[in-house]
C-alpha cells in the first residue's frame, strides 16, 4: 500500500468517524467546523454533500497557522427520490423518515474532504440501502432506543437498525458516516503535499 497520512485533523465530533478512522491506524486531533448546513434551493443531496465537506475542511484549515497534517471533514445525508433527509429535528420527525424508508430503497450519500496547503481533495461515495417493512410498533420501538438522534435519516446502521437491512449496494462504511475506500485513496493523495 502507497503511503498514507497518519495523523490528521478531523473537522468533526462524530465518534463513529473516529473510531473508522482508527481502523485505518490514523490518528486523529478533533476540531469540529462550524458551517451552516442549511440546504440550498433545488440543490441535489450529493452537491450538498460535497459542499459541506468542503465547507467544513476549508474552515478548519483556515484556523491553522502552520498546517503540518491534512484537516479531513465528511458530510451525510439520506435522500429519498431526491429528497434530503437530514438530522431529524425531534422524535415525531424521526418516526416520519423511518415511514418513508419503510420498504423500500434510499440513499446514502457520504462525501469526504481533505485539506492540504496546496489543495483540497474530494470525493462522494453513494450507497443504496433497501429497507424491510416497518411497522409502527417497530418504529416505537427504535425512537425509544434514542439511536436515531443526530443521524441522519434517523437512523444508525451499525445499531438496532441494521436489522432493517434487507439488501445494501455499495459502502457499510460510507453508510456509518465516512467510506473507507475513498478515505484512504484522499489521504494517501494528500501525502505528497506534506512531503
Amino acid at each position: 500500500m502507497l503511503a498514507m497520512m497518519k495523523r490528521i485533523i478531523l473537522a468533526s465530533q462524530s465518534p463513529r468517524r473516529l473510531q473508522l478512522l482508527s481502523q485505518l491506524g490514523v490518528e486523529c486531533i478533533v476540531q469540529p467546523a462550524d458551517v451552516d448546513e442549511s440546504v440550498l434551493p433545488d440543490e441535489l443531496p450529493k452537491d450538498y454533500v460535497l459542499r459541506l465537506a468542503i465547507a467544513k475542511a476549508k474552515a478548519v484549515a483556515a484556523l491553522q497557522a502552520n498546517m503540518r497534517v491534512p484537516v479531513l471533514a465528511a458530510d451525510t445525508t439520506v435522500a429519498l427520490a431526491g429528497r434530503i433527509f437530514g438530522k431529524p429535528e425531534d422524535d415525531d420527525d424521526a418516526t416520519e423518515m423511518l415511514k418513508a424508508f419503510s420498504g423500500c430503497t434510499h440513499e446514502v450519500h457520504t462525501a469526504i474532504a481533505v485539506a492540504t496547503p496546496k489543495q483540497v481533495l474530494s470525493a462522494v461515495n453513494t450507497t443504496q440501502v433497501t429497507f424491510c417493512e416497518l411497522s409502527d410498533a417497530m418504529i416505537a420501538s427504535y425512537i425509544a432506543t434514542g439511536e436515531h438522534r443526530d443521524k441522519a435519516g434517523s437512523y444508525g446502521i451499525q445499531g438496532h437498525a441494521g436489522a432493517w437491512v434487507q439488501h445494501l449496494s455499495g459502502s457499510y462504511t460510507g453508510v456509518m458516516g465516512l467510506p473507507l475506500y475513498e478515505t484512504a485513496q484522499l489521504l494517501m493523495q494528500a501525502q505528497s503535499d506534506f512531503e
